[in-house]
């Protein structure tokens, strides 16, 4: 990528987002929109009609946008989906799965919190027992790509085993939606959360909800919070043409319906599955032939993020390591792992392509100062 004609872009953003975005997914943020005004709201129901496109096809699912960064949407799907009278499993292996229980703690949601472990997907059988175990259970909710450590959880095999137990399925797709082939109905999924800076590469500001109809539906008055509460936005965008309850960001839903156009232009999906995993495939290989080791063996690796264990050399320091990546014109991520592994985290999503992996590659072997 040619970093010239951004001169405010002093490096590539190689983390699960904020991401590196396009000059025209930032010039669309250059107009200014009223939040109540026809021409926008009509631009806030095709966005919403696309993104239920992108899930699935039929009319089973409705999409809902939601003001500020993902885990607002999260917090906003289990505190408006779960019933006064139901309680939450949450299957984790991660920081972000342990952040949904920590919700629902907050919210005053029964919980049952599995950990299957950071280094470990979850395992559907054991879901199967777990959910025979605790039939006081309503909702279960996973983590997708749990960028933790870059995990990809089985989505399909654990929805399976949540449904066939009669239970209400989340699905938080948030680093993997719109990267990742996802139907949303044939993986059983109720509800399914994603956010705007992430795989459509567009920029920080909201999220979105794809839920069943017959789901949200039945979720008037359930609410724990009011300007988190799905079901009233639901309606208001419903009734009101896409209007939002509360301030809208305008200027990110201009850049995000520009990255969806940018998404369609690319060849949907199933392209930027294709470049994501190429990007992941040249990063990891180059990695291991500079002498470095990925957290994960690759049939439990996502095409979002790749988890690296930190050298096992006294004089190597991530900070130094990361600093010197900065100046080359590359950011990288720390490590997130509560275990004894120290790791830091290269992301390959956004406005990224293979030529961009191999340059990162020239500048890690650069900076590898440890090596004297």
């Amino acid at each position: 990528m040619d970093l010239s004609c951004y001169p405010d872009n002093p490096y590539i953003l190689l983390t699960p987002g904020p991401l590196s975005t396009s000059k025209a997914v930032k010039a669309a943020m250059l107009r200014d929109w009223c939040t109540w005004d026809l021409d926008y709201n009509s631009i806030v129901q095709d966005l919403r009609a696309r993104l239920c496109a992108l899930a699935c096809p039929g009319q089973a699912f409705t999409a809902v946008l939601m003001q500020g960064s993902g885990t607002f949407c999260v917090e906003s799907c289990v505190g408006t989906l779960v019933p006064r009278d139901g309680a939450l499993m949450v299957l984790a292996n991660g920081a972000y799965g342990q952040r949904i229980g920590k919700i629902a703690n907050v919210l005053g949601i029964p919980l049952v919190l599995e950990d299957f472990g950071e280094t470990a997907p979850v395992d559907p059988a054991r879901v199967e027992a777990l959910l025979a175990r605790h039939p006081e259970v309503t909702h279960v909710a996973v983590v997708h790509c749990e960028t933790t450590t870059g995990m990809l959880n089985p989505i399909e095999a654990i929805g399976k085993a949540v449904k066939d137990a009669g239970r209400t399925y989340i699905v938080d797709a948030m680093s993997s939606f719109g990267g990742i082939p996802i139907d949303v109905d044939a993986i059983g999924a109720d509800a399914l959360i994603s956010s705007a800076n992430k795989c459509i590469q567009g920029v920080p500001g909201f999220g979105f909800v794809l839920v069943r109809r017959e789901v949200i539906e039945a979720c008037a008055g359930r609410a724990r919070s009011l300007s988190l509460d799905l079901y009233d936005q639901w309606k208001g965008m419903e009734q009101g043409g896409g209007k939002w309850r509360f301030t809208s960001p305008t200027h990110v839903v201009r850049a995000f319906v520009a990255a969806m156009d940018e998404l369609d232009a690319e060849g949907g999906v199933a392209k930027r599955f294709e470049r994501y995993s190429t990007n992941q495939r040249v990063l990891v290989d180059g990695m291991e032939k500079l002498g470095f080791k990925t957290l994960l063996p690759r049939k439990w690796q996502s095409p979002i993020i790749t988890s690296f264990i930190s050298p096992d050399h006294p004089d190597y320091a991530f900070k130094t390591f990361y600093d010197k990546l900065k100046t080359k014109g590359f950011v990288v991520y720390p490590g997130k792992v509560t275990d004894a592994v120290d790791t830091f985290r290269i992301g390959n999503i956004g406005e990224v392509y293979p030529a961009d992996i191999e340059r990162l590659l020239d500048a890690v072997k650069e900076s590898m100062y440890w090596q004297g």
